[in-house]
């Protein structure tokens, strides 16, 4: 964010609104620090690494690495259903780490494996957990790269 500018509102991406307006229309976006290069995903006015405001938007590549991985076995009773589910952190090539579910059996994940990140609607479970302004936001997810 540079000085000169506009006062955060919903539609700035460095805000959780923003940020989910830009995933729906497909980009990823981060903020990069550039007083200390920390990359945030998603995109926030202050520096978690530094504490720093020098910071810029910028385009994220949406493949990555699983970097570390999780089951879920107890799940919110409207996610119940789903249980066991995936969970990753995943370093996207541009060295940023984003958290999402995985979309693969937990046997079949190691770490380093290659994954692809997708958007979709939120199912109508996914909804109910939503608070009344998140409810259209979309779901990102990651799958196995092909």
């Amino acid at each position: 964010m540079t000085a000169g500018e506009p006062a955060l509102d919903a539609s700035s991406p460095f805000t959780l609104p923003g940020f989910f307006a830009a995933l729906a229309d497909g980009e990823l976006l981060a903020a990069s620090c550039r007083d200390c290069g920390q990359v945030l995903v998603p995109p926030r006015p202050a520096c978690y690494g530094c504490g720093g405001r020098r910071l810029e938007i910028e385009s994220q590549p949406k493949e990555g690495a699983v970097f570390s991985f999780t089951a879920v076995h107890a799940a919110p009773p409207e996610l119940e259903a789903d249980v066991p589910y995936v969970v990753a952190i995943v370093e996207l090539d541009s060295g940023a780490r984003l958290t999402g579910r995985l979309e693969a059996a937990y046997e079949e994940v190691a770490i380093g494996d290659r994954v692809r990140l997708r958007t979709r609607a939120p199912s109508p479970q996914e909804q109910q957990l939503a608070l009344d302004h998140e409810r259209d936001w979309p779901v990102h997810y990651f799958d196995p790269a092909e």
